[in-house]
């Protein structure tokens, strides 16, 4: 028996991620688009009568989270892909996820690169005293640092116990780049990079179509791409 599609609403569509993401579910038949939300259509209004399961967020930076909690007050998942949620806010969403029976995912990098970076920096900073992060964009990037860059740092940071160093980052935006990050650790002698590097948005995609069937079973709001995967390596036949 096969299964109905997942209904996704899209909200952002007309930016590039949301115009990107609208061609994934037309290719994959686990889902189906419910609605294209543009800036400025009534966010609530359009959820509630879309019939969407999952609303992935595709908006500007900083509106993750109130655009999360609208979601989830309509009844529908969310899928925050927009920067700028802090670890906090995603505790409360989780918070209010759980309250309403519902889940979700704040996802700061769609990438299977970064979040494999974070885990091997995570291991690296163990045995480092030193570790700093330098993020490139595009100048057309709003943003600086990067949320990819801001999570990354906040990792770092809660692994390494008695040191209340923040981990500084340095943000490069120039024409030419798209999306790159390096966590750069310094020892006696040596020093290790971890450089992961983005020519496309063709390398979310994976971690978007994860991400969606991950949060439609979701039980809370989580964080990070990390659980969709995993996810998707137990599902794979």
């Amino acid at each position: 028996m096969v299964s109905e599609p997942i209904r996704v609403a899209i909200v952002g569509a007309r930016g590039k991620m949301g115009t990107f993401t609208q061609g994934l579910i037309a290719a994959d038949e686990r889902f189906a688009v419910a609605a294209l939300v543009a800036s400025g259509d009534p966010l609530e209004e359009r959820l509630r009568s879309s019939g969407a399961d999952v609303a992935i967020d595709f908006t500007v930076a900083g509106s993750g989270a109130s655009n999360g909690h609208a979601m989830l007050a309509c009844g529908v998942r969310p899928l925050i892909g927009t920067s700028g949620v802090s670890e906090a806010e995603s505790e409360a969403l989780d918070a209010d996820a759980r309250k309403r029976g519902l889940g979700g995912l704040v996802v700061p990098n769609f990438c299977l690169g970064v979040w494999l970076q974070q885990r091997f920096a995570l291991e690296a900073v163990r045995h480092y005293p030193h570790v700093e992060i330098v993020e490139e964009h595009d100048h057309k990037k709003r943003d600086a640092p990067s949320g990819t860059a801001a999570d990354t740092a906040w990792q770092l940071a809660a692994a390494r116990p008695g040191d209340a160093r923040d981990v500084p980052i340095h943000s490069i935006r120039i024409p030419g780049l798209y999306s790159n990050q390096t966590v750069i650790f310094g020892g006696t002698g040596e020093v290790l990079r971890l450089t992961h590097e983005t020519y496309g948005v063709d390398a979310f995609g994976p971690g978007i179509l994860a991400g969606l069937a991950y949060t439609a079973v979701a039980s809370g709001v989580g964080r990070g791409i990390g659980v969709a995967f995993e996810q998707a390596r137990e599902c794979a036949p």
